[in-house]
């Protein structure tokens, strides 16, 4: 009776740190990716920068390409009501996109903690 007592007191002290230490290894893990994320998404904020004020050139031109034919007012109506057309398009599409997209999951982590508990269970049943 003792030893089953020292074994289940042992046990409970086992999971308990292995517990602690697989918290501490998903919050590093996420930790690590969410830095990651931010660079990426603070890299994409500049390339959007930089292609927005390219865009805003071509549109420059091609407003100034159709004045030659139309008058300039008519020219930039045209390529407002385009340029409003492709931002619905893409906002739909970004709109369906980001109900798919699924949170972020410490994967590792949760594949150490599925081999950590077969690890307890093949134990106990030893």
């Amino acid at each position: 009776m003792n030893d089953t007592h020292k074994l289940v007191t042992d046990l409970s002290e086992q999971v308990s740190r292995l517990v602690r230490d697989e918290l501490r290894l998903a919050r590093m893990e996420l930790t690590a990716k969410g830095k990651r994320a931010g660079l990426g998404a603070g890299m994409f904020g500049a390339a959007g920068l930089v292609a927005f004020f390219g865009a805003a050139a071509l549109v420059a031109a091609v407003i100034m390409l159709l004045a030659l034919v139309l008058p300039g007012w008519a020219a930039a109506a045209i390529v407002a009501v385009v340029l409003f057309l492709v931002a619905a398009v893409l906002a739909y599409a970004g709109r369906t996109e980001v109900k798919r997209a699924k949170p972020p999951v410490p994967e590792e982590t949760i594949a150490s903690v599925r081999a950590d508990i077969d690890m307890v269970k093949e134990s106990a049943r030893r």
